[in-house]
């Protein structure tokens, strides 16, 4: 999956945010992603920070649960729609 940079063929625009230890891996709070696919999935979402931001973020993730605008996401092959905002929420230590 390409990132497509601002000012090319149109694409889906997702908005990321970061929680917690998510946030501390990918070095950013949140990022505007444009993905190079009409109807991108969470999986591929996710595969594609993967990829951005490198192993130590690939383990979080691999823990890590998801919210799409404000759902949880039980299942990965979850169509984003363009505009969408989703949110990695690690696992928080409880006290």
């Amino acid at each position: 999956m390409t990132v497509k940079s601002p000012g090319t063929s149109p694409g889906t625009a997702v908005k990321i945010r970061y929680f917690a230890g998510a946030r501390a891996a990918a070095g950013v709070t949140d990022e505007d992603l444009l993905l190079d696919a009409s109807e991108p999935t969470v999986a591929l979402v996710v595969s594609t920070i993967r990829e951005r931001h490198g192993a130590q973020l690939g383990k979080v993730l691999a823990a890590s649960s998801f919210l799409l605008d404000g759902v949880a996401v039980r299942d990965t092959s979850t169509r984003v729609p363009a505009g969408a905002q989703l949110d990695v929420l690690p696992p928080f230590a409880g006290g």
